[in-house]
């Protein structure tokens, strides 16, 4: 990635943090019950969400919602460079703290994912995101749509939506993205 690409990410991520905060303080509850109501209904999947942080749109009432009908996992950072690995999550299991100081399912079963709830910092027209930085999910995405596919599905607010993100050829669009709004397919 060039410097000024950098860069350019950089500013856009900081910009994208303050309005997502503003926006979870307004709008979390409506966003964690539209991605509810969008995943209603599905099931005999292996769907992978992930345990909130900071301002992150909350997926964990959906999770809990879909647990019953389907496999939940979150993702596992394995190391810098590498793509995601997914550990099954349950409703009230033991979490430790895993590579990157994020929380992990103690013990669960790894599991591969059809369909992915994606966090983010922003998202444009054309769905592609803005993440934090590491290329995890975009690597992810681009290894499990190779090994026969998966469905993505971003979840943000409404205020997290900007022009254009600012992307390299590495960069994996979105499926569709859920907010407080409604949802969003990819054309």
């Amino acid at each position: 990635m060039s410097g000024a690409l950098a860069a350019e990410k950089a500013a856009a991520r900081k910009a994208a943090a303050a309005r997502r905060a503003e926006a979870h303080a307004q709008h979390g509850a409506a966003a964690s019950a539209a991605l509810a109501g969008h995943l209603a209904g599905t099931e005999g999947r292996v769907i992978s969400a992930y345990l909130p942080i900071r301002s992150e749109a909350d997926p964990l009432p959906a999770m809990a919602a879909l647990a019953g009908t389907n496999r939940i996992c979150v993702p596992v950072v394995g190391g810098k460079g590498r793509p995601l690995s997914f550990r099954e999550w349950r409703p009230g299991c033991r979490l430790v703290e895993g590579p990157f100081r994020v929380m992990v399912p103690e013990g669960g079963a790894v599991l591969v994912p059809d369909l992915l709830v994606v966090p983010m910092l922003a998202f444009d027209a054309s769905l592609y995101r803005l993440g934090y930085g590491g290329g995890f999910y975009d690597r992810t995405l681009a290894a499990l749509r190779a090994a026969g596919g998966c469905r993505a599905v971003g979840f943000a607010y409404a205020a997290q939506e900007v022009d254009a993100v600012p992307r390299e050829a590495t960069d994996e669009p979105l499926d569709e993205v859920v907010t407080e709004r409604g949802v969003r397919l990819r054309r």
